[in-house]
């Protein structure tokens, strides 16, 4: 159907629906009406569904492909928990609704549900108490170190750095920094951890806290986290754990049994969370006790008749850091999982990770360059560097990887290896998914070795599922060709 158009002398041109004498018109400001025809392709509607799908195809996820994201833990996602999010008992649900009226508990579950995870989060980190407010890894990094601020305010301590590893998460300084305090990056020692010489050196009245990452970015667990903790405890600075990695020791060791005092977790990393897509996210936070009372409001707490309130009434508390309670669809998610897995579920889990980790990197250190460690725990960091001797360097094996069906590895991170290239498999991937991640790998080193024009020439004798880089940043109208060899 088409508008019949009639200029006006306003400037605008009216239209009616043809056949219609209900007397409404349409006006267009003749500024957006188009001077000729749009040119739309004449297509079936079988042809229009298939070059979506076709196109969907082209996507990576970890419901389609291999997703060694390392650092970012690209976890699966069980079915079984978004079915529970989706329970009408929890979607009809509203923030605003009261908790109580008339002895009718209308929030009562969901309250609930948010107190235990907070218990179970709490048992599986060693920490007092949780808030589920941050509503990402980052945002409960900015609420962790805003618990530093708050805490070290109360005591009167005149307090300027945080102290953070070179190989720590780039949001470790980035949330030190919006907090408004000064980040001093100390450098890592050979073995991949942090120089515990330079740590001495830098280790001060001044400083209000330490952010480490543990294991590290490079995979490493470091071996003197203990006496790091003491360090600190004893200079009155905050020991902060980045939760990231929780999935490299969960069940096996807890952040507060090692001296931590604040923990953020990445509830998608490490209880199989969505990740990414711009949301929604999560990411609590949990505090020893010295820190509990600075937590944000509203707390939610379990009275002796068994029923659960909120409670405002924390007068040092940081206040909201988000709306509400936090998102609780993905907070859902996170309890049923840990619920399915019990604690020997969570621990195998944390086995398994490792593995294969471990698997990979057995298989992968005689073709690339491992920098650090002679062993990892759920991730690992291997260099392109001899690659690169031959021109061929880590995005051209992360695009090879692409070519093949496999979405390539976390690359150039962490800045203090050259060349890189994380590898997170996760726990839930099979040995022969595996293997075939193995043979790829071997193959494209074997290329970079013989013949490594056949990388120079890339894009052009490429699948050409691949973008044109230079071009892409040119030219916004480039897209990609279609092929059917494009992974």
């Amino acid at each position: 159907m088409e508008l019949i158009f009639e200029k006006s002398r306003k400037g605008k041109i009216g239209g009616t629906l043809p056949g219609q004498d209900t007397g409404m018109k349409v006006e267009i400001d003749r500024r957006y009406a188009r001077s000729r025809d749009a040119e739309l392709p004449c297509v079936s509607e079988p042809e229009v569904v298939r070059h979506f799908t076709r196109l969907s195809r082209m996507n990576f996820g970890v419901d389609s492909h291999f997703y060694p994201l390392g650092s970012c833990t690209m976890k699966y996602n069980p079915k079984f928990t978004e079915k529970i999010a989706s329970l009408e008992e929890f979607t009809s649900l509203h923030p605003l609704q009261p908790q109580l009226v008339k002895g009718e508990k209308l929030t009562q579950g969901a309250l609930e549900i948010i107190y235990n995870l907070e218990q179970v989060l709490s048992e599986i980190t060693g920490m007092a108490e949780f808030t589920t407010q941050p509503m990402a890894g980052a945002h409960g990094e900015l609420t962790g170190v805003m618990l530093i601020a708050a805490y070290h305010k109360k005591k009167g301590n005149r307090k300027k750095y945080v102290l953070i590893p070179d190989s720590g998460h780039g949001t470790n300084p980035a949330s030190a920094a919006i907090a408004g305090y000064e980040v001093v990056s100390v450098p890592s020692d050979e073995n991949g951890v942090m120089d515990m010489a330079k740590f001495r050196e830098n280790i001060s009245e001044e400083v209000a806290g330490v952010m480490l990452t543990c294991p590290n970015t490079l995979g490493i667990f470091n071996p003197h986290i203990r006496e790091i903790s003491d360090i600190a405890h004893e200079a009155d600075a905050i020991m902060y754990y980045d939760g990231a990695n929780l999935n490299a020791i969960m069940g096996k060791a807890r952040p507060g049994d090692l001296g931590f005092d604040v923990v953020h977790l990445n509830l998608h990393k490490t209880f199989a969370t969505p990740h990414g897509g711009g949301g929604p996210g999560a990411g609590p936070v949990g505090v020893s006790e010295r820190l509990a009372e600075f937590l944000p409001v509203p707390r939610v707490v379990k009275h002796p008749g068994g029923e659960f309130r909120l409670d405002y009434d924390l007068p040092l508390s940081i206040g909201y850091v988000a709306p509400f309670y936090g998102n609780f669809g993905v907070l859902l998610k996170a309890y049923a999982y840990i619920l399915l897995l019990g604690r020997e579920g969570l621990v195998e889990a944390t086995e398994n990770a490792v593995l294969n980790a471990r698997y990979l990197k057995f298989h992968l250190e005689k073709d690339y360059e491992i920098p650090y460690g002679d062993n990892c725990l759920h991730e690992f960091v291997i260099s392109a560097s001899r690659q690169a001797e031959k021109g061929v360097r880590a995005i051209d094996i992360a695009k090879g990887l692409i070519d093949r069906g496999i979405h390539p590895p976390t690359i150039y991170f962490p800045l203090i290896v050259k060349e890189a290239m994380m590898v997170e498999p996760t726990e839930t991937e099979s040995r022969e998914t595996l293997d075939m991640f193995i043979r790829v790998m071997k193959e494209l080193a074997q290329i970079a070795d013989k013949i490594p024009e056949e990388f120079k020439n890339f894009p052009r004798n490429a699948p050409v599922g691949r973008v044109d880089e230079v071009k892409a940043a040119k030219d916004m109208d480039v897209a990609l060709l279609p092929s059917d060899n494009s992974g």
